[in-house]
């Protein structure tokens, strides 16, 4: 086995193998349907009857954000261009079900075309994001985050810049707010049963001492407002000549999660949903479908039997959750998965997000090769070398669903090159 590195990263090859007659299964005729109505051309053709209800006359649109969920629903939104002297891009949300609308799409507007009834609605009133619409326009923004006290002196609109950070629709969002001679802050506006979740790990986490962020507010429209961290997101630092941070700190905050969290509901592990997403991934690339049944048994048989784990977790650690200023942790994010479960996997999700940066040019490839080994090296002696690797392939077939969701230029060769560092992984571990 090849334990002392990663082994083969993105672009290098690994035997492959046949599908197993129970690997991953392909979409369903009905999940077929569904894609082919909301990402073909037909779909505009409902985009424009969407902006027609508004008053709009488009003039042009492009598939802008997928989000499969195979037998449950598809969500497309629609970067759409309406016509005339005062014309602007919108932002059309649709989403179909296989049994047709329920009550989820109450907040949406209903749709019919070709015997399909299709929920839809126009950005940024996401029917399961009600307080979306209010932090993101200046007006009511203003006038919420004054109530708060946190607009010093006049609450004038023209006093806030407001940046959406990430928008995936009908999940979450999250918003920056910089108010001119005041804080920086950010809000997420999430459903009711997240927003609980988080906000009640938020508070565990801040008792313990850990450095997350600081609640300023919550909203009846589910909006949470926090301050923002110190220091800077690991994920704009990967590319240093010398790493930033080194493995120790990563595990000490890891081991300084409180027990506490192990009580909390339990949540699978991006590993442990290996088969769900490589079906998502068949679906998107059909020629893929071989090496992913091939992979997903490797990890299956190499993972069986593994007891679900009682450690403190973060749930989905990588890079983009950890802030960093002189080689120290100051900041961690995204704490909504928190609960109990292994370390192990809490390390593989950093192992995998590493392994899977993509479009670096050989310079950055060279550093963070050097930053994701020295982490490993750390790691391997805080866990099992083989599961670790075994469990970040798991995660990066998690991943490989991403280029096509955001619909990013050439999302077939990205998927590609993710599902080479998962196979890449596989192969370090000696499974493949």
């Amino acid at each position: 086995m090849i334990l002392g590195g990663l082994g083969p990263g993105p672009g290098a090859s690994a035997p492959s193998a046949r599908a197993p007659r129970d690997g991953p299964a392909r979409s369903s005729r009905e999940d077929a349907r569904l894609a082919a109505e909301l990402t073909g051309p037909g779909a505009v053709e409902l985009v424009a009857a969407v902006l027609a209800v508004r008053g709009h006359e488009m003039a042009g649109a492009r598939l802008d954000h997928v989000d499969h969920e195979p037998g449950r629903a598809l969500t497309v939104t629609y970067q759409a261009r309406t016509s005339g002297a005062a014309g602007r891009t919108e932002l059309v949300g649709l989403t179909a079900r296989p049994g047709g609308p329920t009550a989820e799409d109450a907040g949406a507007q209903i749709f019919e075309r070709g015997g399909r009834r299709v929920a839809a609605w126009l950005y940024p009133d996401d029917p399961d994001l009600p307080g979306l619409a209010r932090i993101t326009r200046t007006g009511p923004a203003v006038g919420l985050l004054a109530r708060r006290g946190l607009v010093p002196g006049e609450p004038d609109p023209a006093r806030l810049t407001i940046r959406v950070v990430s928008y995936r629709p009908r999940r979450r969002a999250v918003v920056r707010v910089d108010v001119l001679g005041g804080p920086s802050l950010y809000v997420k506006a999430q459903g009711s049963e997240q927003l609980a979740r988080t906000v009640s790990r938020l508070e565990i986490l801040a008792r313990a001492g850990l450095p997350v962020p600081r609640i300023l507010g919550v909203t009846a429209d589910h909006l949470l407002i926090t301050g923002a961290l110190p220091g800077r997101p690991m994920a704009g630092l990967l590319f240093e000549s010398v790493p930033q941070v080194a493995g120790e700190r990563m595990v000490e905050l890891l081991d300084a999660l409180p027990g506490e969290l192990a009580a909390l509901p339990r949540r699978a592990a991006w590993a442990d949903a290996a088969i769900h997403y490589a079906g998502i991934v068949a679906n998107q690339l059909p020629g893929e479908g071989n090496r992913l049944d091939a992979m997903v048994e490797a990890i299956c048989a190499g993972t069986a039997g593994a007891a679900p784990g009682s450690e403190p977790t973060h749930g989905d650690f990588h890079e983009g959750q950890i802030h960093l200023a002189d080689g120290r942790i100051v900041g961690l994010l995204d704490v909504d998965a928190c609960g109990p479960g292994r370390r192990v996997d809490d390390l593989a999700c950093l192992v995998a997000h590493l392994s899977t940066v993509q479009r670096m040019d050989p310079v950055q490839t060279a550093r963070v090769g050097v930053l994701r080994n020295g982490l490993v090296e750390v790691f391997d002696r805080r866990v099992d070398p083989v599961q670790l690797r075994l469990r970040a392939a798991g995660v990066a077939i998690s991943l490989a669903t991403g280029p096509y969701r955001g619909q990013e230029v050439d999302w077939q060769g990205q998927t590609r090159y993710i599902l080479d560092a998962a196979q890449g992984l596989i192969h370090a571990a000696g499974a493949l």
